[in-house]
């Protein structure tokens, strides 16, 4: 079993706001002296994570919780103080109880009572476990014990949490070191950000027809080089060693990656797109990111083609200087119309 497993993609949005930066605009990136667009890797984990598609790929039930996937959340501390004043805790103690249950995940903010400072990844399982402490502790009517408290993290994780990992700095033995790694989607050509003039009109107003509010939006178009690198065995070893559920995982993530875009603008826009091209690798070597491809930025109206000659080009050159980078690989080409989804999904999840 390969330990390593790689996957390119290109992938073409119309124009589009996907990934915006402080002022509301596309961010964007200097890569071969042009400015390319960009997506950063949180927004691109986000959008996968909580699709529908990796809802309906790793759902499973854990007791009263449901789905092998996390919560990113400052609220568990919140959460229990409101359950346990509902169920007839006075204010003072329900709040000294869910003090001491929210620490257990981080420091506390200092002006929100209860809420965690920073925003924590808990498994379905573990937020079981704090559900199941709240309800003894509004049974027995008492404090949580330190026990109690330790046993709310625990070491196997949801999938989402064993992919991309989660920090916990008052609890670092319950720390998850990510087992993929996903690189901002970069712009394969030069790309110029424009602003979209808007009007909107005021349907009951026939008084004065002009605009009832002016705008400006700014968007572009690109198409972007994908990578993500995925270590098969620490993903194994986060998730406890459960195989059935790192393939779903596995493939899970590709099909999220080759058809769930950002939805960053989306009612705007309908920016949606799949991948049109797709290069799946299984290895042991030392993994490596084919965006040298497009440090010479692609020209020519044909970024589909071109962006495919590139990157194959890079692969192949790689191979001759290197030795064989993959020991196998599968590919998906919309442009051909050779390959098949299903087909690349069997292979990353071998």
């Amino acid at each position: 079993m390969s330990r390593f497993i790689q996957l390119h993609t290109l992938i073409s949005y119309p124009p589009a706001n996907l990934n915006r930066d402080d002022l509301g605009r596309p961010k964007t990136a200097m890569m071969g002296g042009v400015e390319r667009l960009r997506v950063s890797s949180q927004s691109l984990k986000r959008a996968w994570r909580t699709s529908e598609l990796f809802e309906q790929k790793l759902f499973s039930k854990v007791g009263e919780s449901e789905g092998a996937l996390g919560t990113r959340t400052k609220q568990l501390g919140v959460e229990a103080y409101e359950k346990l004043k509902a169920a007839g805790i006075s204010e003072k103690l329900a709040g000294e109880y869910a003090n001491e249950i929210a620490k257990v995940y981080g420091a506390l903010k200092k002006d929100k009572p209860y809420e965690i400072e920073q925003l924590v990844h808990v498994s379905a399982e573990e937020r079981a476990s704090l559900d199941k402490l709240v309800a003894k502790l509004i049974t027995d009517k008492r404090a949580p014990e330190k026990e109690e408290l330790d046993a709310l993290l625990h070491k196997q994780q949801a999938a989402d949490i064993a992919m991309f990992g989660r920090m916990l700095a008052s609890k670092t033995e319950h720390n998850v070191e990510a087992a993929v790694q996903v690189a901002h989607a970069l712009g394969i050509h030069a790309t110029a950000v424009e602003d979209d003039y808007f009007t909107a009109v005021d349907d009951l107003n026939h008084k004065d027809p002009g605009a009832a509010h002016i705008g400006e939006s700014a968007f572009a178009a690109a198409v972007f080089y994908q990578y993500i690198c995925i270590d098969r065995e620490l993903l194994l070893q986060n998730l406890g060693g459960d195989a059935e559920l790192a393939k779903r995982a596995i493939a899970a993530l590709a099909e999220a990656a080759l058809t769930v875009a950002p939805n960053g603008k989306q009612n705007s826009y309908a920016s949606r797109a799949y991948a049109h091209y797709a290069l799946a690798e299984r290895g042991d070597r030392q993994p490596r990111s084919l965006s040298l491809a497009f440090l010479k930025p692609v020209s020519g109206g044909d970024y589909m083609a071109g962006g495919i000659a590139a990157l194959t080009s890079v692969r192949d050159n790689m191979d001759k200087v290197y030795g064989a980078c993959a020991d196998s690989r599968c590919e998906l080409d919309v442009i051909k119309g050779e390959g098949s989804l299903q087909a690349l999904l069997a292979f990353v999840a071998e």
